[in-house]
């Protein structure tokens, strides 16, 4: 159920996060958006630390997984830049969170 609990909380914040890009560059009301999926986020985030998901390891996948797709999107979404450049970078923080995951003790 953690890591239910942790798609969740990236799903959230990467929508809180991309409501914000359209509340600064469209209608305010998009603010609201902004408050939800952030407090979504957190709320489920704190679900999954209560269900076992070390913190290091949720934070960094939260994280990770975050920038990432936001990245993506923003790229679709909004028409940013998204270089070969920027793919490495993705592709690194994919392999520090996969090195943070395999050096938990817990497992």
């Amino acid at each position: 159920m953690a890591w239910l609990f942790l798609i969740g909380a990236i799903i959230f914040e990467v929508a809180g996060t991309l409501s914000l890009r359209m509340a600064v560059t469209a209608a305010k009301r998009w603010y609201i958006s902004v408050v939800a999926g952030y407090l979504l986020a957190f709320s489920l985030l704190a679900l999954t630390l209560a269900n076992g998901i070390a913190l290091g390891v949720a934070y960094g996948i939260w994280t990770a997984v975050g920038v990432a797709l936001t990245a993506v999107l923003g790229r679709f979404l909004f028409d940013e830049p998204f270089t070969w450049l920027m793919s490495l970078g993705i592709v690194l923080i994919i392999g520090g969170v996969l090195l943070i995951e395999l050096g938990n003790p817990a497992h």
